[in-house]
């Protein structure tokens, strides 16, 4: 790679995915840097929102919280993290993450390995918000 195939990407360069519930943004990933083996990006959660519960098929999910409280819903146990603290959702386990507090919460996420199609990578197991039912397996958006 030369510099000249350096890419940088910044929050306000990725439009708000708020589908699943909270403020999502993928900002490295195969379509913003040409990521090959994951992706990366942030969730800005107000207090009470949550992202709905889902799984990933084929992938493992990090989290790290950068500013406020995360609650993580993990196969029904929960599992509080604080700022500074991190956590890894191994592959094909449900998980939910929540808001519980009155500040606004702010994580980092990665997902590594990618799935064979992107439309394979993510399995809702709750109503969206603002939604009565499922989406189709492996939602796309």
């Amino acid at each position: 790679m030369q510099t000249t195939d350096l890419i940088k990407v910044a929050i306000d360069d990725v439009p708000p995915n708020r589908k699943r519930g909270g403020d999502l943004r993928v900002l490295l990933s195969p379509k913003t840097c040409g990521a090959t083996s994951g992706f990366m990006g942030v969730g800005t959660l107000e207090p009470g929102e949550f992202v709905s519960e889902h799984y990933h098929p084929h992938s493992e999910e990090f989290f790290h919280a950068v500013r406020g409280r995360v609650l993580l819903r993990i196969e029904g146990e929960e599992l509080v993290l604080e700022p500074g603290e991190s956590f890894m959702v191994p592959i094909g386990v449900r998980h939910r993450i929540e808001n519980p507090g009155d500040e606004q919460a702010f994580v980092a996420f990665f997902l590594s390995p990618l799935a064979p199609s992107p439309e394979l990578g993510h399995v809702d197991c709750e109503p969206l918000p603002g939604e009565g039912t499922l989406p189709e397996v492996g939602g796309a958006g």
